[in-house]
């Protein structure tokens, strides 16, 4: 839990208000509302097809939604998506991938700094730049996404599952790095999570998603074992978490 942010002055960055998506009459969703400030993280739980990714999809507002999406003035947003598959032969570099965003050597070793891949610009481009985007392991690939989402320095950031396709140890490094970031800069962080220990490591507020919102609040008051047996259904077993001081 990030209480330090808590403590401070939370400036509203989102609010939504009663979001529903449907497509050709199916109901993705319903119902869902929820309010966001700087320096918050929310994590977004549900068990697959419960609408996660498309309520990602409506707050970048790529899909038709109904109710309300109110983003604070001149908010900047950096999205990560789930999975992204680069074939190993596809010609485009590290470097090349970033220049479609800035041509500023400055900038783009700033944020491989900032994600834990060090060095000045000529040492990158040696190990890094010069490569291949799809010969890049999974973790590897996943910093270079977060550097790439965060050059412009956005007021929010969206990540869909952070650590899909990565190792244990991986999924614990790039959370931290989550941290760091999210500590260092004050940003707001949306994320979807499986793992109910992360969200509780990191979460000031969890929303519980399956067709329509289930649950909405700080983790250790809503996941509860009826909310969560509600949220993926039948007897969920659940080991109550002990929150300590």
């Amino acid at each position: 839990m990030f209480e330090e942010h808590k403590k401070g002055i939370m400036d509203k960055i989102l609010e939504v208000k009663d979001l529903a998506v449907s497509f050709d009459y199916f109901n993705v969703f319903q119902n869902v509302s929820f309010d966001l400030h700087r320096g918050e993280v929310m994590a977004i739980v549900g068990p697959n097809g419960s609408g996660k990714t498309v309520l990602f999809r409506a707050l970048l507002k790529l899909i038709r939604s109904q109710g309300t999406i109110n983003w604070s003035k001149g908010t900047k947003i950096g999205y990560v998506p789930q999975k992204l598959f680069v074939d190993s032969q596809f010609p485009v570099s590290v470097g090349d991938f970033f220049r479609f965003k800035t041509k500023s050597e400055e900038a783009i070793t700033e944020a491989l700094n900032s994600v834990g891949m060090t060095g000045d610009f000529d040492h990158l481009k040696h190990h890094l730049l010069n490569k291949k985007m799809g010969t890049l392991s999974g973790g590897q690939l996943q910093r270079v996404l977060i550097a790439w989402s965060i050059i412009n320095k956005p007021d929010i950031l969206l990540f869909d599952e952070p650590t899909s396709g990565i190792d244990i140890g991986g999924e614990e490094t790039i959370y931290n790095l989550l941290h760091k970031l999210q500590t260092s800069s004050h940003l707001a962080i949306i994320l979807i999570s499986h793992d109910l220990n992360i969200v509780y490591k990191y979460a000031d507020t969890v929303l519980c998603l399956n067709k329509e919102a289930i649950c909405y609040g700080p983790p250790h008051e809503v996941l509860n074992t009826a909310n969560l047996s509600q949220l993926y259904g039948g007897e969920t077993k659940f080991y109550e978490h002990k929150h300590g001081n």
